[in-house]
């Protein structure tokens, strides 16, 4: 080994350290300029998921009539809008979700099971176990081609440990993404956080101000370059096999850039928006500003696969804004009282009239071959039924978008008796290129997305 009695200036090596350190910063930015058109030929399919807790007013939320001649439920009527791109199905059901001897603990087992189709262990400690969520299966697989894998977003704070449900730790209740069978994905809920991790530490998506950003970003890179190229012959080995690795990483990012710079006069333009400032004040601007980033995640292929929870299992959210002052979960054990029951109705209608703005605003992004909504399937529901029973089976579900072209929508799907919910998991994956064997306790696909 050589050994040399020079040492570096600390505050080189510290320049040098964070210009590594941005490598996520520039990874988000990046995407802003790609012309997903002009790469793959065509823009690619995206997929949200999009959970309820609480359990529904089913005879509020099941349209009347079957196939092409139903009705719109009054809770879905604010989605009527978007008929002929959604499709309502009812029938399925998560036999995962029952107790199975594991005693109460149904809201747990609904967050845990929705996406997973497995029953969880029942613990409080750090021996937590489901399964893989369908999410994060087809994370796995699109998210070779983007920069972030998946966003696991909620509406809603929570905590991933300790107790929270009859034995079950909080993990269950507060999350829907699972990575690994023991690996739940928190959910972020601050849109600041979500911008910074998409867009790095930017004020603005605005395209002008990204393309002065990554020039800037270049120009630093070639003073570093430079500066540590001069010290390679002054190290020892093991110094220069460090530095090497170092530079490589900066030769990554520079053909980022150059990708990136490639693309810029061809990429359609992002809509500006700014940093947010943190958690606005109400449910409803909370949803509007994720529900933005969730469009222009999708519009810069940063990512394809996202999920969110409006709210945590067990949740005590009040929705005063709507005249319903009482916590959400405590009003889904209603014991049959009318007058709550029509409460949590304007519950369930409102948060179907908060998802249709997200479909406007996925309907309003046009791409080359249509809408951002029709390159994509939004699935809504929950892993209850009946809140106050806590069932697991006719669960509410829905699927909005075309998926570039597959899905045919304007039809209410009545399934036979004890189909899994994860058949339909089965089914939307596969229509997005990611064909897994099985998810949770699938046993097939579900019929008729294609109207055949």
């Amino acid at each position: 080994m050589m050994i040399t009695k020079k040492s570096l200036d600390r505050r080189f090596f510290l320049r040098g350290a964070g210009t590594a350190l941005a490598l996520p910063i520039l990874d988000a930015m990046t995407p802003a300029f790609a012309a997903a058109s002009k790469t793959t030929g065509a823009p690619p399919m995206r997929m949200a998921f999009l959970y309820v807790p609480n359990g529904i007013i089913m005879k509020d939320w099941t349209p009347k009539g079957d196939g092409r001649n139903f009705e719109f439920s009054k809770t879905l009527k604010p989605l009527e809008q978007f008929r002929e791109k959604l499709l309502v199905m009812s029938g399925l059901d998560h036999y995962t979700g029952n107790s199975l001897g594991d005693g109460a603990g149904d809201h747990a087992r609904a967050g845990s099971t929705w996406l997973t189709g497995v029953h969880p262990k029942k613990t409080e400690g750090a021996d937590i176990r489901v399964g893989i969520s369908a999410d994060q299966i087809a994370a796995k697989e699109l998210g070779k081609q983007t920069v972030l894998p998946s966003l696991e977003l909620g509406l809603e704070d929570g905590r991933l440990v300790g107790g929270c449900d009859s034995g079950y730790s909080c993990a269950y209740s507060n999350t829907i993404s699972w990575s690994s069978p023991t690996t739940p994905l928190p959910n972020e809920s601050n849109p600041r956080a979500v911008f910074e991790r998409l867009f790095g530490d930017g004020e603005t998506t605005d395209p002008v101000a990204r393309a002065a950003q990554m020039r800037q970003d270049r120009s630093i890179l070639d003073f570093v370059r430079a500066d540590t190229a001069r010290l390679s012959n002054t190290l020892g080995t093991s110094d220069r096999r460090k530095l090497t690795e170092y530079l490589d990483s900066i030769r990554e990012i520079e053909q980022r850039i150059e990708k990136a710079e490639k693309h810029e006069t061809a990429s359609q333009a992002l809509p500006a928006l700014d940093r947010p400032a943190g958690i606005p004040p109400t449910f409803e601007e909370h949803a509007d500003l994720m529900f933005d980033l969730m469009t222009i995640a999708f519009q810069a292929d940063l990512t394809r696969v996202i999920s969110l929870m409006m709210g945590r299992e067990g949740g005590n959210r009040t929705y005063r804004s709507i005249g319903v002052p009482d916590a959400h979960h405590g009003l889904s054990h209603h014991f049959n009282d009318d007058a709550k029951i029509a409460r949590l109705q304007k519950i369930d209608q409102h948060h179907i009239e908060v998802t249709a703005r997200l479909l406007a605003k996925l309907e309003a992004a046009k791409e080359s071959n249509g809408s951002l909504l029709d390159n994509s399937f939004i699935v809504y529901g929950s892993s209850l039924s009946d809140g106050n029973r806590h069932e697991h089976v006719d669960l509410p579900a829905l699927v909005a978008g075309g998926a570039r072209g597959k899905l045919k929508g304007g039809r209410h799907l009545r399934y036979k008796k004890g189909t899994p919910m994860t058949n339909l998991f089965l089914s939307m994956l596969d229509m997005a290129g990611v064909q897994p064997e099985k998810i949770g306790d699938s046993t097939g696909k579900v019929e008729h997305l294609t109207d055949i």
